[in-house]
C-alpha cells in the first residue's frame, strides 16, 4: 500500500473521492480507469478499490474487498492540551500526534492560556494528511476548545482509565509519567499552555482522578510536553 485515501463515506460498493482526493488521484498520481488505490473510511476499514471513473473533481470508486489493517484503535490515548500562542506549533503537533497513533486530541481554555481558540478545521485537514501519511486507518477526532472545568465536569466516569496531568509546580508531588504508565489501558493526558496550569486547575483535575506526572527536569514547550506524552504512551504499549 503505496498511496492511501480517505473517504469517511467509503463502504463495499461504489463511493466518490471529495475534490481534494481525486485531484490527488488523477492529476497528481495520474491515476485512470481500472488503476487500483486503498481507501479508509477513518474508522479503522481499509478497502481495495478501483477506478470507475478517474474525474479530478469527483473521482468515483468501486471496491472490491477489504484489507486487513495493520493499527489497533485500543487502547487509546486521549491528549487534552492548551492550544499554543504560535498556531504553527499546535499545527505541528496534531500531524506529529496523528502519525505516532494519538486517539483524539481536545484543545483546552485554561486560566494562564494566551490563546483560547484556534479553529479545528485547518487542524483536522492536517490529521487527515497525517493518518494518510502514516498509512493508518482510524482519523482521530479533533475537539474544539472548551474550559477546562467545564471539560473535566462533563468527563464520562472510566474506572479503567488512567488519568495524568502534567504540571511545573515543583512544590506538589509527582511522579515520572515512564514508572506509572501502563500498558493496556485506555489514558487521558493533560497539558496545560506556556504559563502552566493554575493550581486550582491542578487540584480539580486531581479531584477527578487525575494523577500528577513530570517529563523530566528540563523545561519542555507545551507542544513538546504533549508529544513527549505520546510518545511515551506508544513506547508502552508497542514494545
Amino acid at each position: 500500500m503505496n498511496n492511501l485515501f480517505y473517504c469517511p463515506e467509503m463502504a463495499p460498493g461504489i463511493c466518490t473521492l471529495d475534490a481534494e482526493e481525486s485531484r490527488h488521484a488523477v492529476r497528481v498520481l495520474r491515476l485512470h480507469e481500472g488503476d487500483g488505490l486503498s481507501v479508509t473510511d477513518g474508522c479503522g476499514h481499509l478497502y481495495d478499490c478501483r477506478i470507475v471513473t478517474a474525474d479530478d473533481r469527483a473521482c468515483v470508486v468501486e471496491s472490491v474487498g477489504s484489507l486487513p489493517t495493520t493499527h489497533s484503535p485500543l487502547p487509546t490515548l486521549h491528549l487534552a492540551v492548551a492550544p499554543t500562542k504560535n498556531p504553527s506549533r499546535m499545527e505541528w503537533l496534531v500531524e506529529k500526534a496523528v502519525e505516532m497513533g494519538v486517539g483524539e486530541i481536545t484543545l483546552l481554555q485554561c486560566d494562564h492560556s494566551e490563546r483560547s481558540f484556534l479553529k479545528t478545521d485547518r487542524l483536522e485537514k492536517l490529521a487527515v494528511s497525517a493518518m494518510k501519511q502514516s498509512l493508518r486507518c482510524w482519523l482521530p477526532a479533533i475537539r474544539p476548545a472548551v474550559k477546562l472545568s467545564d471539560w473535566l465536569a462533563a468527563l464520562p466516569d472510566q474506572p479503567s482509565a488512567q488519568r495524568f496531568i502534567a504540571h511545573c509546580e515543583d512544590d506538589q508531588p509527582r511522579v515520572a509519567l515512564g514508572e506509572v504508565l501502563e500498558q493496556g489501558r485506555e489514558t487521558v493526558v493533560l497539558i496545560g499552555p506556556e504559563g502552566d496550569f493554575s493550581r486550582q486547575e491542578i487540584e480539580q483535575a486531581m479531584g477527578c482522578g487525575f494523577r500528577a506526572v513530570s517529563f523530566g527536569t528540563a523545561r519542555l514547550r507545551t507542544e513538546t510536553a504533549a508529544l513527549y506524552a505520546v510518545a511515551a504512551y506508544n513506547y508502552v504499549n508497542n514494545r
